[in-house]
Parts: C-alpha cells; structure tokens; sequence
C-alpha cells in the first residue's frame, strides 16, 4: 500500500478529464501512459482494470475506474482542495444529480445519436435518456442557471460536465448553443485546466 496517487492514462482519452481533476485537486500524482490494443490488455493492467480502458487511479490500495466516479472520490479523499459540497451540504444534491446526469443519460445520449441508434419514438420511454432534445434541453438550463453547475461554486461536477460539453462543441455532438459556448469558455480559462491541457498535449504522438 502507498500513498501515491497512481494514474493510468493515455492523452488521447478520457483520461484528459481525470487528469484535469487531479490538477484541481493539487496532490501529487504519478502518471502511467499506456497504450491501446498493447499495454491496456497486459496481465497486469487488467489486474487494475479488467475493462481495459484507461483513466484509472490506485491510492492506498484503492482502485478507481470511470471518469465521473474518479472526480466524485477525489474530491471527496482530498476536501481540502473544496470540489464537492459536504454531506448534508443542500448543493450536494445537484452536484451529484449533474454528475450522474452527464454519466448516464447525456454519454447515452450523444454515443447513440453519433452512431444514428437514437430509440425510435415509440421505444423512448425504454430509454433512460428518453430523446436527445430532451437531454440538450436539460443540460443547457443547468449551466444556465449560474456560473458552474452549484450556481457560483466551480465542484468536480463542472470538471466531468464540462469536458462532456467541450468535446461535444468540439466534435459537434453537441449543438452549439450560446450557454454551452460560454461555460465551456469559462470552465476552460482555469489555470488546473491549462496545466492539464499542456501535459497531456506534450504526450500526443509527433508526428513523421
């Protein structure tokens, strides 16, 4: 057991969301770059996740996988850093509604309108996202209402949320509404957002 905080990565994966969360939390952390189709399915990988699938965390003997999990635990193992509202906190509710929202019904969403397997109108109702409007709907009066998900505090949940909209506007997954266009801009300009980008950016492959 340590109590180093191990990272399990690659820069071209949603381990840029984890790695921006660590920079919040502002602990020191090691960082292991892995490979797909090699490193990810090593004996000793799957050890640490059996999915195969980076961002994972190790810290004294815990391991952590799946971005909104992994931004919920950090920002309670280390509270210090203020990313996540205290138990009987009442922006606690809506911190983890958002959290839980971006994870569940918005990745649903987006991945099935992106590879055109949206539920047809009469099977919505069997799809926990219901429709994509629904969902765009949704999201953007969240991050309408104030300056971060918990209104004027910037939490955890506007890490995992907010890379879910950046990439979104990005690769046009996402239309590009004005309050979408402005939290992305805003949660962006953060300095731990800044490092994150440029660490993870030094580690793209060069290319020939």
């Amino acid at each position: 057991m340590t109590d180093e905080i191990v990272f399990y990565t690659n820069p071209m994966s949603r381990g840029r969301i984890v790695r921006w969360m660590l920079e919040e939390v502002g602990q020191p952390y090691r960082t292991e770059i892995l490979e797909y189709g090699t490193t990810m399915k090593s004996p000793e990988y799957l050890a640490v996740n059996p999915m195969g699938k980076v961002p994972a965390v190790t810290w004294q003997g815990v391991t952590i996988t799946e971005c909104a999990a992994i931004c919920a635990w950090l920002a309670d193992a280390f509270p210090q850093a203020g990313l996540a509202p205290a138990l009987g906190d009442p922006g606690r509710g809506t911190y983890l509604r958002w959290m839980f929202f971006a994870a569940g019904p918005m990745e649903a969403a987006v991945t099935a309108k992106s590879l055109g397997l949206l539920a047809p109108e009469d099977k919505q109702g069997m799809a926990g996202y219901g429709t994509f409007d629904h969902v765009v709907g949704a999201l953007e009066r969240a991050v309408s209402e104030g300056d971060y998900i918990c209104g004027d505090r910037f939490t955890a949940a506007d890490v995992y949320v907010g890379s879910q909209i950046q990439w979104g506007l990005m690769f046009k997954s996402l239309p590009d509404r004005p309050a979408f266009i402005d939290y992305a801009a805003r949660i962006g300009g953060r300095p731990a957002a800044a490092r994150a980008r440029a660490l993870d950016d030094a580690l793209m492959p060069k290319p020939d």
